[in-house]
């Protein structure tokens, strides 16, 4: 399992890694895509959508189950990663790599954890 100190992390299984101070990516973390296996669809939000911290904006598809994406940042959908509607299992292969959502005007978050924080969350199940 991988956990990059640079992101932090939502108790949901979310990454965020902030690219200035009102602007970041979100994606969902090595164990999200672990525990769900192979993912076959990723239903994204429009851009210019707002989204708020805590609350799904959109789901993921497995073999094994579908599952909510919940937002760790409150903002406005700048950009999605367009390349996941072809090619889901992309989240596989690379969870940190391909980034969902880019959200902008950033006002808000929800409760985040560090790498270290979330690996020990990991590890209690």
């Amino acid at each position: 399992m991988d956990f990059p100190k640079e992101l932090k992390y939502t108790k949901d299984d979310e990454w965020v890694k902030m690219i200035d101070d009102t602007t970041a990516l979100v994606g969902i973390t090595d164990y999200a895509q672990d525990q769900l296996n192979d993912i076959v669809f990723v239903t994204l939000p429009a851009v210019g959508d707002e989204v708020t911290a805590d609350t799904p904006f959109g789901d993921v598809e497995s073999v094994k189950a579908v599952s909510d994406l919940v937002c760790p940042v409150t903002g406005v959908v700048a950009e999605v990663n367009e390349e996941l509607d072809d090619s889901p299992e992309l989240l596989n292969s690379d969870p940190y790599g391909n980034w969902i959502i880019k959200v902008e005007n950033i006002t808000g978050f929800a409760d985040l954890m560090d790498a270290d924080a979330y690996e020990a969350k990991t590890k209690e199940g």
